[in-house]
């Protein structure tokens, strides 16, 4: 079960050893792998691993445990990148916004920028008709959209969000 990101992380960052870092590379490359496997690969007992895990988790540090799937497979094959300028960025505004983003399952990921653009929006769709639709209801009639911007992905050369990890 996905667990979905808080929008806002808390502050102070916890401290990660070189442990930490050593384990996140692992199950950031791969969350299937065996804490003995992983115990062995960063020298540590399998308790120890898993304590640090869940440690890791509860300190938010992993977000989420889930499979990259092939939205081919699964008939979702165009992606969407969407940039766009809200109309008032009042608080109450930009968080109804911020909802509508997030309770849309075709919207990927959401990014919230500075600039000219007020957000970037990655979405994955059956075919043009249905982002179509989206733009209709998600973009134009619930509100607070000034313009926006439709790039069409061609090709998908690297989609990852793994965090380069310095150990």
């Amino acid at each position: 079960m996905r667990k979905k990101a808080s929008p806002v992380v808390q502050q102070p960052y916890p401290t990660l050893d070189g442990f930490d870092r050593h384990i996140l590379s692992i199950v950031q490359e791969n969350n299937m792998v065996a804490h003995r496997e992983i115990s062995e690969r960063v020298c540590l007992s399998v308790p120890a691993v898993a304590r640090r895990l869940q440690r890791l988790r509860k300190l938010g540090v992993i977000t989420a445990d889930s499979s990259v799937l092939c939205p081919e497979y699964l008939g979702v094959p165009l992606t969407i990148v969407v940039t766009l300028s809200v109309e008032n960025e009042s608080l109450e505004d930009l968080d109804q916004i911020r909802r509508r983003f997030l309770d849309c399952p075709q919207v990927q990921q959401c990014y919230h920028v500075t600039g000219e653009t007020d957000f970037v929006l990655i979405m994955c769709v059956r075919d043009i008709r249905e982002y179509e639709r989206l733009t209709r209801t998600l973009l134009s009639e619930e509100g607070n959209v000034r313009r926006f911007r439709t790039l069409v992905v061609l090709q998908r050369v690297k989609a990852t969000l793994q965090v380069p990890i310095e150990q």
